[in-house]
C-alpha cells in the first residue's frame, strides 16, 4: 500500500486536473494510488479532495471525489486505475 501523507500547507500551480478553483491544501498522496484506495481515503478522511504528487514529492495536480464517482460508474473502469492515469485521461 502506497503511503499517505497528511501535511496541511499550500504547493505551487498545478495543471487543470480536476482543479475547480477549491484550496489546494488537503491531504498530499502520491499519484500511483489507485482509484479505489483514494476513494476509501477520502471518505475515511472526509474529505473532498486530494493533492496529488509524484515520486519527488512535487504537486501534481487536485483530484475530487466527484470525479472519481463519475470514472467509477462508468464502463471503462477497472480497479487497476491510478490517479496519474486519471490525470492523463483529462488532458
Amino acid at each position: 500500500m502506497t503511503p499517505v501523507q497528511t501535511q496541511h500547507h499550500g504547493v505551487e500551480p498545478f495543471p487543470q486536473a480536476g482543479a475547480d478553483g477549491r484550496d489546494a491544501s488537503g491531504p498530499r498522496v502520491r499519484d500511483d494510488m489507485t482509484v479505489e484506495v483514494a476513494l476509501s481515503l477520502m471518505a475515511g478522511a472526509r474529505v473532498d479532495h486530494l493533492v496529488l504528487c509524484d515520486g519527488d514529492d512535487q504537486s501534481t495536480g487536485l483530484i475530487t471525489l466527484a470525479r472519481l464517482a463519475v470514472l467509477r460508474d462508468s464502463p471503462a473502469y477497472t480497479d487497476r486505475i491510478r490517479l496519474r492515469d486519471v490525470l492523463t485521461l483529462a488532458r
